[in-house]
């Protein structure tokens, strides 16, 4: 179950964004009849070919298919390249009507740096490939702040194939206000899988475990390492800890994040691309708009907690 969300964006969603999905709705279904077409096309041919055995006349026929079939593939990409920039940027508008927000940007193509996501701690191994997409930045109170999707893997040292490091929802804030101290927050259930990071993480910044969290639930479900310089309250406030159990039960999905001095990151493993849009069914809905401005706006209040501490 989703975080409750005012009726606002259900308001906001049958006013603006309705409206946008049912027109690429149309467009995809024109995209179905043109593949539909298509696929008739080329069994003609393949019939005609059968039943007159002449290949110089299929191959003449076939020219046409293949241009066809070159400009329905263009279609295709630009749908895609079309639909989730319209739909982010008008999620995106709603959300900094909030005055806690300044004017939220969008970059289709761009990334969080390889260097930001690394220095992070959160993850020790050097991805071999680093792809990113769907770049946001913007300011929540005094803190700018980037956050884009990424996929980043490493090659496996005893198979020949390539692991994934990180896929998901990765964000990064600074504040403009000095601190010192740092502290990784994981989920405890996946330790096996950070057993490096955290042994990076603790020699080269003589991090310990830190075990004086009230919150047994928070115990349960996350392990924390600080350095013996990290204000715990700062970066680890009763709040924030309610903030990211309430995070972890109602989207299922793994946090991970980390306070290096001044900086803030936090990384959300999901499978899914963000708003990615689907030819073989129907994209109008309210339950994936609703989902990707929760991710947004809860990955927004644990750095509105953070820059509220300070």
């Amino acid at each position: 179950m989703l975080p409750y969300l005012p009726d606002d964006l259900r308001q906001y969603y049958n006013h603006t964004i309705h409206p946008e999905l049912m027109r690429m709705e149309r467009k995809r279904h024109q995209l179905l009849l043109l593949l539909a077409v298509s696929f008739l096309l080329i069994l003609g041919i393949i019939f005609l070919q059968l039943y007159i055995g002449i290949f110089v006349i299929t191959l003449i026929l076939m020219i046409p298919v293949v241009l066809y079939i070159t400009f329905l593939y263009y279609e295709l990409e630009k749908f895609k390249h079309v639909f989730k920039p319209k739909i982010i940027n008008l999620v995106l508008d709603f959300i900094d009507n909030d005055v806690s927000y300044s004017t939220l940007e969008y970059k289709e193509n761009a990334s969080i740096a390889p260097k930001v996501f690394f220095e992070s701690k959160l993850f020790a191994a050097r991805g071999v490939d680093y792809v990113g997409e769907d770049y946001i930045t913007g300011k929540i109170g005094e803190l700018e702040f980037e956050l884009s999707e990424l996929m980043v893997k490493k090659m496996s040292p005893v198979l020949n194939r390539l692991d994934n490091v990180f896929r998901g929802v990765f964000l990064h804030a600074k504040s403009p206000i000095s601190i010192t101290g740092q502290m990784i927050i994981l989920p405890r259930h996946l330790k096996q899988y950070y057993l490096d990071a955290l042994k990076d993480f603790n020699l080269k910044s003589n991090a310990r475990p830190y075990e004086l969290i009230k919150n047994v639930r928070f115990r349960e479900s996350f392990m924390v390492y600080c350095t013996p310089d990290a204000n715990v309250k700062r970066f680890l406030s009763e709040d924030m800890q309610k903030l990211l159990l309430k995070y972890h039960d109602t989207t299922g999905k793994d946090m991970h994040v980390s306070f290096i001095d001044a900086n803030i990151y936090i990384a959300v493993a999901q499978q899914k691309d963000i708003l990615e849009p689907v030819l073989w069914q129907s994209n109008v809905s309210f339950d994936l708009i609703q989902e990707f401005h929760s991710d947004l706006i809860m990955l927004m209040k644990i750095v509105r907690d953070f820059d509220e501490c300070n």
